[in-house]
């Protein structure tokens, strides 16, 4: 066994930070999402709106990517990415997605599946409006999930938008990019405890109303 990973079966860590019972618990997914992303934001926890997007293509073959959460409420989760990525194509396909933010520093994470569609037009302007410049003129360059010839290539491109743009003092939302809602189906709750005896509570749409399960660790 290479000498680097001699150590990982002992790798561990004792989950005693805190933990998630029933009588605690908010009465919406929403606003339980938004009571634990506020004490990941006070805990100075690392891009606390990263998480983790799961797809799959219409073969089923996965796959998986951070991106930044942009906003939630009681419709679902929403991110932004271009059109045409490899994300998106998934997405197109198959119509469903799964992602988790994962708050290690708390140890605590939040897994939730479900739909996804299209925000409307004026959601992606109003978005696209708080960009930095230098990303929006990005999202004009990539051509996200393709492959490059070079580096240098990209950058070419880059400056040629840059150019394109320079008298402009609004950058346009380009035709191929705007934003996803995940519609959730479920959405979990997790917190680690000891002995893996983690919290896992788990609100669940059934016949037309949410209905909150406990999971087995």
């Amino acid at each position: 066994m290479p000498e680097a990973n001699v150590a990982l079966p002992s790798m561990r860590v004792s989950y005693e930070a805190g933990a998630l019972d029933e009588s605690s618990l908010a009465d919406t997914w929403h606003e339980q999402l938004q009571r634990w992303f506020d004490e990941a934001v006070q805990a100075e926890l690392l891009e606390p709106n990263a998480m983790v997007l799961a797809t799959a293509d219409p073969e089923g073959y996965p796959s998986s990517r951070t991106v930044l959460c942009k906003g939630f409420d009681e419709r679902g989760v929403v991110f932004f990415t271009n059109y045409t990525s490899a994300k998106s194509h998934d997405l197109k396909a198959t119509r469903v997605a799964a992602a988790t933010f994962p708050w290690l520093g708390l140890q605590r994470q939040v897994n939730l599946r479900g739909t996804v569609e299209k925000v409307s037009p004026a959601e992606t302007a109003e978005y696209w409006q708080v960009r930095p410049r230098g990303s929006q003129l990005g999202a004009w360059a990539s051509p996200q999930s393709r492959v490059v010839a070079s580096r240098e290539a990209l950058e070419s491109t880059l400056a040629g938008i840059e150019r394109r743009f320079a008298d402009a003092e609004k950058v346009p939302v380009p035709p191929h990019w705007g934003g996803w809602r995940i519609r959730p189906e479920s959405v979990e709750f997790w917190q680690g405890r000891p002995s893996r005896l983690h919290d896992r509570l788990r609100f669940r749409w059934v016949d037309g109303r949410w209905t909150v399960e406990r999971l087995a660790p």
